[in-house]
């Protein structure tokens, strides 16, 4: 049996009843590629299922507000997936008459969408011989083969697109792709798989150099840098505080948060109290000053450690207009900031 036949044979028993594999819509195909970059199954199907439930055709994602598909995004992280996936879904409805690009070629062109979400698309609801290449492919074709190539460069992205594009079924390149996907995510698994009940165990380098560990290789990534934020969460008399938008480029761009203040370093109570005198919320305001979490909390994000606290500000009035707290659920936020409303009883 060839590889490929394995590999869709054993798809085939071992396969997960996932929503997105019953249907060949591409709008559906294309939300639930959006919602798993760099999410797992177990995370990302209950919002795939909101999404679904709450746009269930690319009319109702693109007339959404954006804030609106932020705050059904938070949690997820890489928030510009979100921002993309609004965006595209207006330029499909009003330049495309909402029909989604039948082919590779047109689908890579729309924005948020790279190679391996254009050819997900393409193969699984056109039936385009394309290749998909993920993690999981990665993992799986690097340990079967012994390629030490690390993924993460430039040559190690074409050998390995251009090894499974040699590999797929060319008669059935949905099956396929799904298959060598859902064959790395739970059979050729990152750590401690199962190698003797794997169908491949008897060709796979890998297991026959012992080198199972060791493989995929990636090339060292950046040191994150680590930063320190501090939040400053107002409470008024009349139980109202302040969100402000975070605009232009970087982080958590277009969600809610409180005031900031970054830092150089983890600021005391006094020097903390010292900054608020200048700050322009609070130099003419006056004001109780407490620190809700004596210790950062740390908040990992891909190339930066946010060390993190939250100063409750206790004021009479508010220096500016601001937000009901019973309110404040309402809008997008980062989780960081979501989880301290939850336990802060916002």
């Amino acid at each position: 049996m060839t590889l490929n036949k394995t590999l869709t044979h054993w798809y085939s028993v071992n396969k997960r009843d996932l929503p997105w594999r019953r249907t060949k819509n591409p709008y559906f195909i294309w939300l639930s590629e959006i919602i798993l970059q760099q999410t797992k199954i177990e995370q990302g199907l209950p919002y795939y299922e909101a999404f679904v439930t709450k746009f269930p055709t690319i009319f109702s994602l693109a007339a959404a507000k954006e804030s609106e598909v932020l705050k059904l995004w938070q949690g997820l992280g890489y928030y510009s997936r979100a921002r993309n996936l609004h965006a595209t879904a207006k330029y499909v409805v009003t330049a495309l008459d909402g029909i989604f690009p039948d082919n590779y070629k047109d689908l890579i062109k729309l924005k948020g969408i790279g190679d391996y979400t254009a050819s997900a698309i393409a193969s699984i609801s056109f039936n385009e011989v394309c290749a998909v290449v993920d993690g999981n492919v990665y993992r799986a074709f690097s340990r079967y083969f012994g390629i030490d190539t690390p993924i993460n460069s430039t040559q190690g992205q074409k050998e390995f697109k251009a090894l499974a594009q040699k590999l797929i079924d060319k008669e059935d390149p949905a099956e396929f792709n799904q298959a060598i996907m859902e064959f790395g995510a739970r059979q050729c698994k990152p750590k401690n798989p199962d190698c003797s009940v794997c169908p491949l165990q008897n060709g796979c380098v890998a297991l026959l150099n012992n080198t199972i560990t060791q493989l995929p290789v990636k090339k060292k990534s950046i040191k994150p840098v680590k930063k320190h934020f501090n939040f400053l969460v107002f409470v008024s008399s009349d139980r109202k505080t302040i969100l402000q938008k975070r605009e232009g480029k970087g982080i958590w761009q277009k969600l809610y948060q409180f005031p900031l203040i970054e830092s150089t370093e983890s600021l005391s109570f006094n020097k903390m109290a010292s900054h608020l005198n200048t700050h322009e919320l609070t130099q003419a305001t006056l004001f109780t000053l407490s620190l809700y979490n004596e210790e950062a909390i740390i908040h990992k994000l891909s190339h930066q450690h946010l060390h993190t606290k939250f100063w409750i500000i206790e004021v009479d009035t508010l220096p500016v207009n601001g937000v009901l707290i019973d309110k404040t659920k309402d809008y997008p936020v980062p989780v960081l900031v979501s989880n301290f409303m939850e336990t802060f009883n916002f």
